[in-house]
């Protein structure tokens, strides 16, 4: 699962149930710097288009997750529970998220608002996977950037499957997970990704 950064946000509001309403917001065509280049190789860049992720989306029944930090073990809500709305639009794609009562009382979950509160919960990051291409031919595509902008490689995502939405704290790729793209400026094989945003945090 890889990590990319992109403007965004997240915000915490609290419902007179006594549930919490958790809101975030991915950006779409928003350019992430994935890697400067180091010393001798190139700077790699990274655009999801907008509405790439509508496929699993626009299906309800697609069962989608809220996870923190891309892990199954310690989720916050999902489409099947009933606990994860997703909105889908040409700007970005919004979720709002139910935390129960009930999920309130779970130690990660408590972990996970405490570090929302001292602003260390500072990303969104959506978990996908590129479509094979023999279902869709053009998911993906790396192009030189213009010269006049840079030297960067840009690998722009058209289209992939979206499995769960993170919070996260870290909004930038390691080193190794960089690695495990194909960064030649021509379609590539399906690998399982992820981008991510930074935004501000909100706690009322």
């Amino acid at each position: 699962m890889l990590c990319g950064g992109h403007e965004g946000g997240l915000e915490l509001r609290k419902r007179a149930s006594g549930a919490l309403a958790l809101h975030g917001r991915f950006p779409y065509n928003k350019r992430a710097v994935l890697s400067d280049g180091g010393r001798t190789g190139r700077p790699r860049k990274e655009v999801i288009a907008p509405r790439a992720f509508s496929y699993r989306v626009e299906r309800p029944e697609e069962d989608i997750h809220l996870l923190i930090g891309h892990s199954y073990d310690r989720p916050l809500a999902s489409r099947g529970a009933g606990t994860l709305e997703l909105t889908d639009s040409d700007d970005a794609l919004s979720f709002a998220a139910t935390i129960t009562d009930e999920m309130q009382e779970v130690s990660y979950v408590r972990d996970f608002l405490a570090a929302m509160r001292a602003g260390l919960i500072i990303g969104i990051s959506p978990g996908f996977r590129i479509p094979p291409e023999r279902a869709v031919p053009n998911a993906e595509k790396v192009e030189e950037e213009d010269p006049a902008e840079g030297m960067a490689l840009i690998r722009t995502i058209f289209a992939a499957l979206l499995y769960e939405l993170s919070v996260v704290t870290r909004p930038a790729y390691d080193e190794t997970q960089i690695e495990e793209r194909n960064w030649k400026p021509e379609p590539q094989a399906q690998v399982f990704l992820s981008s991510q945003t930074r935004g501000a945090l909100k706690w009322r």
